[in-house]
């Protein structure tokens, strides 16, 4: 009897919210599994919701200091002892996008084999959680510790996937407050040949910082699905938000497209926020050539500029919600606290160093609230494999 192959049939032919349902008897007869829990990430990253029938009414658990968010956190399987049995945590996630964790527990622990394969499952697992999400909003329900305002939900339906991998590249981001943002958004697409990277902040707040946004977001993807130049996609762009508000309101910028083969960027930045690289263990910012923000004049020229990027390099991408914000003395964050926190995230993966930035800005802001989005993007360029 093969638990992969039952697993991977069951899991196609489930109706979008039966999938942990037709997985249960599966792995209870292949692996004497006694029970399975899907726990889902949520917005904010911080804690992991049980996948249960709305309103969620079991607790969440916290990433850190939780067997569960021990595995969401290293990508790897964690068993624990728990009433006399086990319980193996396996993290659910979709070509680098991490979901959240499936919990098995077990009257005895498993062995190295059987924990290989129910990583598999948890796999098979992700990618069909992203497909049933198309159809369902229970997944999406499951990630919420609190509402959102509706412009966070503009922003989120906007977003790709907070965290990709791919043998050049890996890529995390994370946006704050994640139950209230405004304005910023990023996004990316990847090609055989390509990565595509945006990020945006349009002006304003709630409904009408989240519609501007979206309107840019919504131009930048036209053009580049319609196989434009950089220049072109950040020019169609541009008019589409002057067409609309005739430079009464303007959406900043900054646009990447990363040559897969060679490393080599360009780079348009429009009103965009800051840039850091990490090298060779030091970091400097990235002073790109500022060009006029989308949609503030009607017809706009824009110019790339080039970088070149190497294995081994950190790129970090900071929104003004970032970098301006004060503690309670007045003093900025600034480019000091980013230098920072940078080398102090440098041993995680992408995927972490969002988070771990947006802790130590909330540390250096202590008791007060930011007023502003947060947005911090990281990319790690590895090159094309030998």
């Amino acid at each position: 009897m093969n638990a992969l192959q039952d697993c991977e049939r069951a899991l196609r032919a489930a109706t979008p919210p039966d999938l942990l349902d037709v997985l249960r008897p599966i792995l209870a007869r292949c692996h004497d599994a006694l029970d399975a829990v899907l726990l889902m990430a949520d917005y904010g990253l911080g804690h992991l919701q049980p996948m249960t029938v709305p309103p969620h009414a079991a607790p969440a658990l916290p990433v850190n200091g939780s067997g569960a968010g021990r595995a969401f956190g290293s990508q790897e399987p964690y068993a624990e002892g728990r009433d006399g049995g086990s319980v193996l945590h396996l993290p659910v996630t979709a070509r680098g996008d991490r979901l959240g964790v499936l919990s098995v527990t077990f009257a005895r622990p498993p062995g190295k084999d059987a924990t290989a394969e129910l990583l598999e499952i948890a796999g098979l697992l992700a990618h069909e959680v992203v497909v049933a999400e198309r159809d369902t909003d229970l997944y999406v329900q499951a990630r919420r510790l609190e509402r959102l305002t509706l412009a966070a939900e503009m922003q989120w339906q906007l977003l790709p996937a907070r965290s990709c991998v791919r043998p050049e590249f890996a890529l995390g981001a994370q946006l704050e407050p994640a139950y209230d943002t405004f304005g910023d958004n990023f996004d990316w697409s990847a090609s055989p040949e390509a990565l595509t990277l945006s990020i945006t902040n349009g002006m304003g707040d709630g409904i009408d910082a989240a519609l501007l946004t979206s309107l840019g977001v919504g131009a930048l993807r036209n053009a580049r699905r319609a196989g434009l130049c950089l220049a072109d996609q950040a020019a169609l762009a541009d008019q589409a938000v002057y067409g609309h508000h005739r430079g009464s309101q303007h959406l900043a910028c900054l646009l990447l497209r990363f040559e897969l083969a060679t490393g080599r960027v360009e780079i348009i930045e429009a009103g965009s926020p800051t840039a850091f690289l990490l090298r060779d263990g030091a970091v400097r910012p990235l002073p790109f050539d500022a060009q006029l923000p989308l949609g503030m004049f009607d017809g706009t020229d824009y110019v790339p500029e080039a970088l070149q990027v190497l294995p081994g390099d950190r790129l970090l991408f900071i929104s003004d919600g970032v970098h301006e914000v004060p503690n309670a003395g007045g003093e900025m964050y600034g480019e000091r606290g980013l230098a920072r926190a940078v080398l102090a995230t440098r041993l995680l993966p992408a995927a972490d160093v969002p988070r771990a930035v947006l802790a130590a800005l909330a540390e250096h802001r202590g008791s007060s609230q930011g007023d502003d989005d947060a947005l911090v993007v990281c990319l790690d360029w590895f090159g094309t494999p030998a």
